[in-house]
């Protein structure tokens, strides 16, 4: 799948790794890209056209598709993180993450799809690391993203062959959700860049970083090493 000359849909455009997949998508060519955003006048890319959209409202998700029949490339970025405790925190805050990181994409991968079947486009979910391992603060966080690599995995399976489906795995990213990390992380340039690169590549995972490789190569381990005493 090539972004040049291609319609691009990126949620969470406004700021962030949204921001950056906007700026690389143009960069590559596109034909169009909309971007996305609960409050589109926060959209500032030049060349971008701006979108309202909240990907927890059912409806404006559907009235989206109805009218973007153009779409080619449709890029799951938009999430949220609350640091939330699984075990002492409101549960309506927990459901919250899981509406935004889960719900959202499966949302408005459900809508799109049609288009996407017709033009044989693609889907681009922005997951985590945490997708694969929960750190300290990150319970809730790391189960809404299990479930969307789990989201990523379905999609392709029910879209196949003519939907490609790409899932994106990245440690700390340099942008305000990570803004209490120190070091390691990852500039949201780079991130777009891979996430163009596996889509065209028709990649079903992409790594971006040392981190997303070495939790992934971990999965085969005991429980236990990860979380034993």
């Amino acid at each position: 799948m090539k972004i040049q000359d291609a319609t691009v849909l990126v949620t969470g455009a406004n700021r962030g790794i949204g921001k950056s997949l906007v700026e690389e998508a143009l960069a590559r060519g596109a034909a169009k890209v909309y971007a996305a955003a609960r409050d589109p006048q926060t959209v500032t890319t030049p060349g971008a056209v701006p979108v309202k959209l909240d990907i927890t409202d059912a409806a404006a998700i559907a009235e989206l598709a109805e009218r973007l029949t153009d779409v080619d490339v449709v890029v799951n970025n938009a999430g949220v993180t609350l640091g939330t405790s699984i075990v002492t925190d409101d549960l309506e805050t927990i459901r919250r993450e899981m509406e935004v990181n889960y719900f959202g994409p499966l949302q408005v991968s459900r809508a799109f799809a049609p288009t996407l079947t017709a033009r044989e486009g693609h889907l681009l979910i922005v997951n985590s690391a945490l997708s694969w391992a929960v750190v300290p603060g990150t319970s809730s966080y790391a189960a809404t993203k299990a479930a969307s690599w789990m989201l990523a995995n379905g999609l392709r399976l029910e879209l196949s062959p003519k939907v490609g489906v790409t899932s994106l795995h990245v440690g700390y990213v340099d942008t305000d959700m990570a803004a209490h990390i120190a070091d390691g992380k990852v500039p949201p340039a780079e991130v777009a860049r891979e996430a163009f690169d596996g889509i065209e590549s028709g990649a079903m995972e992409v790594l971006v970083d040392g981190t997303a490789r070495q939790v992934k190569s971990a999965l085969s381990l005991d429980p236990s090493a990860l979380y034993g005493s």
